[in-house]
């Protein structure tokens, strides 16, 4: 952290008022790029994809819930995995229970994952997590949403993640992915978005923005390496 310059309050607010002009700036422009992804051309869905629930296999389509706008959000957790990762975990803690405010809002949420159910439902119930959460395990949908890749690919870096080719340290990667459903139960894909896409849905980083360290990473081997699952911190 930089040394703090010491003001008067005066001083403070007129900073501050300036910093202000530019926030305000920033706001704008995202209401203008929301406008712009609500505006989107959209995908026909023309693949039956099969999900095991809590309420057995499930259609995409039955997991709109009778509701016209599902969001889905892709957690890593390979079938192999013993544990789901801790960078979605930690995106998970700040969405759990938003799902009754979505709802009424005809949106219904739901998080997809390749592992096996029963490893989903024995990690959710240790997280204390209450959201709904489905395995594509059976089905090409992580793969076809671009969240899910082959061990050639990873060894020769030749996935495509986040809309272009790249590198990615894992099978699984994160990201959410948006559909609508019409009145004649017709399925669009409307958006998706990946990598620092997913910024914007963590609240605690953006708490962490306000204060005087930030996010404070800056010295750690990567971003988020001081990051562990909600019961695994040492204190």
């Amino acid at each position: 952290m930089n040394s703090p310059q010491i003001v008067s309050r005066s001083q403070w607010l007129e900073a501050r008022t300036q910093l202000l002009e530019k926030e305000k700036e920033l706001t704008r422009l995202r209401d203008q790029i929301s406008a712009e992804r609500r505006a989107l051309p959209w995908v026909r869905i023309d693949k039956d994809y099969v999900f095991e629930g809590p309420e057995g296999k499930q259609t995409l389509g039955d997991l709109f819930d009778g509701r016209s706008q599902l969001l889905i959000q892709h957690f890593m957790f390979g079938p192999d995995w013993q544990e789901g990762c801790p960078s979605c975990s930690f995106w998970a803690d700040g969405y759990n229970g938003f799902d009754i405010h979505l709802n009424h809002r005809d949106v219904t949420m739901v998080t997809v994952s390749r592992a096996p159910l029963e490893k989903l439902e024995a990690y959710r119930k240790r997280m204390g997590w209450s959201f709904k959460w489905v395995s594509s395990l059976a089905s090409d949908f992580n793969r076809d949403l671009g969240v899910t890749f082959t061990a050639d690919e990873i060894a020769g870096g030749e996935m495509v993640y986040n809309y272009r080719k790249q590198g990615f340290p894992a099978e699984e990667a994160p990201g959410i992915s948006v559909f609508h459903r019409d009145e004649t139960g017709e399925i669009f894909h409307t958006y998706s978005c990946f990598s620092r896409g997913l910024d914007m849905m963590n609240a605690a980083y953006h708490y962490l923005d306000l204060v005087p360290k930030g996010r404070d990473e800056q010295d750690l081997p990567y971003g988020m390496a001081w990051l562990r699952r909600r019961d695994q911190y040492e204190d």
